[in-house]
């Protein structure tokens, strides 16, 4: 009788031990700060000579909310002139949303955008992004590639390569842009960055099919359209999705550019500036440990 007690009691003290594991665990995860505590971040919006998208005003106020939900400080310009080492040091991360072709008047600008992605910033870039800078090579690199060419404003599919990435919680494995949207076509990959969803390139309309051909490259019936990277001592997020503003109030999109916020910040709270190198802005990359994490 006694030997049934005891074990009824070890068994009992065992339950006991297990369920406070994990409630302290649960309770763990819950108060476990958030990388965007008390974070500053600048939200870019300039434009060069060229198409400017609608959804500047839409995506802005979407990062602005999310900021007085999430407790980080949001700054929004599209004033080129903010590009100093001094005044970048403030932010945890830049938000570059539809910019398009040339958004720095001079290359001192452009230096001092470089320094802070050296010194360890961070970038978030969304949707025509990857129109911007088109004439500088570095620029293009840290982006992961340059604009080619989209096809026709339309529904189709993109499907999740990378479903255990932190950007793609609560985001379906495969998914159809139900407003449609811009499927981007990129060149001048870097072939540094690891893609975290495609576009399925099977669902587009036919009557694109020759552009579509030659804009593949070597690439099948799927295409890069989420990436992420580690560049020069940057970490770096970019999304080609996101055309029509009104993707900026759906619940779904907006916690996805919540999530890619998060990563980015998570990984860029320490700048340290005696990392940042470049004196021009076409200094070549030094390709050392210190600017290239594994």
């Amino acid at each position: 009788m006694k030997s049934i007690l005891l074990i009824k009691r070890s068994f009992v003290n065992a339950l006991l031990f297990f369920i406070l594991t994990v409630f302290v665990a649960t309770v763990f995860a819950q108060t476990k700060p958030s990388p965007l505590k008390n974070i500053k971040v600048l939200v870019y919006t300039k434009n060069g000579k060229g198409y400017v998208h609608d959804n500047i005003a839409a995506s802005v106020k979407c990062i602005q909310k999310l900021g007085v939900e999430n407790g980080f400080k949001v700054d929004v310009s599209d004033d080129p002139t903010i590009y100093t080492d001094q005044n970048l040091k403030q932010y945890t991360l830049l938000i570059f949303t539809s910019t398009n072709n040339d958004v720095f008047d001079t290359d001192a600008q452009r230096v001092a955008f470089r320094r802070y992605i050296e010194a360890g910033g961070g970038f978030v870039g969304l949707h025509s992004v990857l129109g911007t800078e088109r004439n500088w090579t570095w620029f293009k690199q840290m982006l992961g590639g340059t604009f080619a060419w989209h096809a026709r404003h339309q529904k189709f599919k993109v499907k999740v390569i990378a479903p255990s990435h932190p950007t793609m919680q609560g985001w379906p494995l495969v998914s159809e842009r139900e407003l449609g949207d811009e499927c981007y076509f990129t060149k001048e990959f870097y072939p540094g960055i690891t893609v975290t969803m495609v576009h399925d390139l099977t669902t587009l309309d036919k009557r694109d099919s020759v552009e579509i051909k030659k804009n593949t490259g070597s690439f099948g019936s799927l295409f890069p359209a989420e990436w992420y990277q580690t560049f020069d001592g940057g970490n770096v997020w970019v999304t080609t999705l996101g055309h029509d503003k009104e993707y900026y109030q759906q619940p779904e999109f907006v916690t996805h550019i919540l999530k890619g916020i998060e990563f980015i910040a998570g990984q860029s709270k320490n700048k340290d500036y005696t990392k940042a190198y470049a004196d021009s802005r076409d200094m070549p990359v030094r390709y050392t440990k210190a600017n290239f994490k594994p």
